[in-house]
């Protein structure tokens, strides 16, 4: 090999790797470029995500994320079972504390047991806040408790469920007038009006669920109960023998005994009349017959001897 081609070679040579190390550079340089950029890309994704999270925490809670551990809404009904010495004053007294408090009477029946004895059952609405006190002034005007229980029913949850479905509703509803004012069509109309009807309807009624929780929330029900404690000692009352008015009373049955004993008689012999007579006629003849016989039967005898 001659010198000449010695130093081509070599050229060549370095020239490969002088190409060689450029690439390396450029791509560890291009490598490096993506490698930033994916990290800034990063770093905007998770500012973006953080930005979101912190704006959704400084949001409102809307009606889904209500806290209902807080303020619950509790139904309760008390029972009570009392003995009272006089039931009309019992029931006076109730009444003024009822009044008092603000609530109102739903039922009140009173009526007298068999031993003489008043008792009387109340169905009365009392506020909620006063619901605890009115029971312990019921209990304390009795003689004696013979049975007290309180139910509570926790209706927060349907309560807070109606308030979402009513929101939605009323979105439903208020989509529905702007559609009825830009509508041009007859049909179009038509349709959102039943729409329309159908959706207010539903709206009363999510309405008329959500007042009556909360007048059952804001007034409790309370049961009494209420019977008499006392002896009744029966007296003797002489206007309650009415000795003159039973007497005759037993004079009357007993001639209407006699009267209907005399009338069957005189029924039984006149309506079986022709029978009678038969009967008589054949015992009649019978006896006759057999007195007749009894008179040859000696004759017979007298003969057989001669």
């Amino acid at each position: 090999m001659t010198k000449k081609r010695f130093y081509i070679w070599l050229l060549c040579v370095i020239t490969v790797f002088v190409l060689a190390a450029c690439k390396s550079d450029d791509s560890a340089d291009s490598s490096g470029e993506m490698a930033k950029t994916n990290e800034l890309s990063d770093s905007k994704e998770f500012a973006v995500r953080d930005d979101a999270e912190k704006s959704t925490e400084d949001e409102p809670a809307g009606e889904e994320n209500i806290d209902v551990t807080g303020d619950r809404m509790i139904v309760h009904r008390g029972n009570l079972e009392v003995k009272v010495k006089n039931l009309e004053t019992a029931r006076k007294d109730i009444e003024k504390k009822v009044k008092e408090y603000g609530g109102y009477i739903v039922e009140s029946n009173i009526y007298r047991e068999e031993n003489e004895l008043m008792s009387g059952y109340l169905t009365i609405r009392i506020p909620e806040k006063h619901f605890q006190q009115f029971l312990n002034d019921t209990e304390k005007a009795a003689v004696e408790v013979m049975e007290r229980s309180v139910t509570g029913q926790d209706v927060t949850e349907e309560y807070v469920d109606l308030e979402s479905r009513l929101k939605s509703k009323r979105a439903v509803e208020q989509r529905l007038l702007d559609f009825m004012k830009t509508a041009q069509k007859t049909e179009d109309l038509l349709k959102i009006s039943s729409d329309l009807a159908k959706v207010q309807e539903e709206i009363e009624v999510i309405v008329g669920k959500m007042k009556y929780l909360e007048n059952q929330t804001a007034y409790s029900t309370v049961d009494i109960f209420m019977k008499e404690n006392k002896v009744v000692v029966p007296g003797v009352d002489g206007n309650k023998l009415n000795t003159w008015e039973k007497t005759k009373q037993q004079l009357a049955v007993s001639l209407n005994f006699l009267l209907a004993a005399a009338s069957g008689i005189v029924v039984f012999f006149v309506g079986n009349l022709p029978i009678l007579i038969l009967v008589t006629l054949i015992g009649v003849g019978v006896y006759y017959f057999v007195k007749r016989r009894k008179r040859k039967k000696p004759h017979i005898k007298d003969t057989k001897q001669d």
